[in-house]
């Protein structure tokens, strides 16, 4: 996979959309087990929810290998499955239950904030500086639409992930420790990092 095959789009067609949910029930399928825990209902919701204006595309030869999403006020790459939709989906104490659980990894942005809402990328292309260049477009779309600052949340069992952001620039700002609910969420604990992009 060569740079040259590489491009990156904001927004994705309609016909990306089984593509994007792919890379996103294997990058945070595990995680949001808890919430969902069939796979085939949590890819039902991801299709419903997904609006495909707010993610970033990493294509090579046409083919979608790597997703950014993001939230502004305005909306979210995971924002379109309302409350009463997943009781509709899942019934009332399945979708309480995932509600409950999703409501734990809510974030609301602050004023000028863009905050990254998952980046994933295949299987078949990592280790070739897809996410790394995911962040970049991230970095590159919030100051084009004038935002100060992106944001994001990593877990603690992710090592890898929270070296990719400090080598991008992130800064921790702060860090939340939760050990009574590893048994649940499978992580005890996340570290919030930001990345200013004002221009001097």
């Amino acid at each position: 996979m060569d740079a040259e095959d590489m491009s990156y789009h904001v927004g994705l067609p309609e016909e990306y959309r089984e593509s994007a949910v792919d890379l996103y029930e294997e990058a945070f399928g595990q995680k949001f087990a808890v919430a969902i825990p069939s796979k085939e209902k949590r890819i039902l919701f991801l299709k419903k929810s997904f609006i495909l204006d707010y993610v970033i595309g990493a294509f090579n030869k046409g083919k979608l290998v790597g997703i950014a999403g993001f939230q502004t006020p305005e909306g979210s790459l995971t924002g379109g499955t309302t409350y009463s939709e997943l009781l509709s989906q899942l019934g009332v104490i399945k979708g309480n239950w995932a509600a409950i659980i999703f409501n734990l990894y809510e974030r609301k942005p602050a004023f000028k904030e863009l905050i990254m809402d998952g980046i994933a990328v295949h299987s078949d292309a990592r280790g070739k500086g897809v996410g790394s260049h995911l962040l970049t477009e991230i970095a590159k779309y919030a100051k084009e639409h004038e935002f100060n600052s992106v944001r994001l949340d990593v877990i603690d069992i992710n090592i890898k992930a929270k070296i990719l952001y400090e080598r991008k620039g992130f800064r921790a700002v702060n860090t939340e420790s939760y050990p009574y609910l590893k048994w649940l969420l499978g992580f005890s604990g996340s570290t919030t990092m930001e990345l200013s992009v004002i221009t001097d």
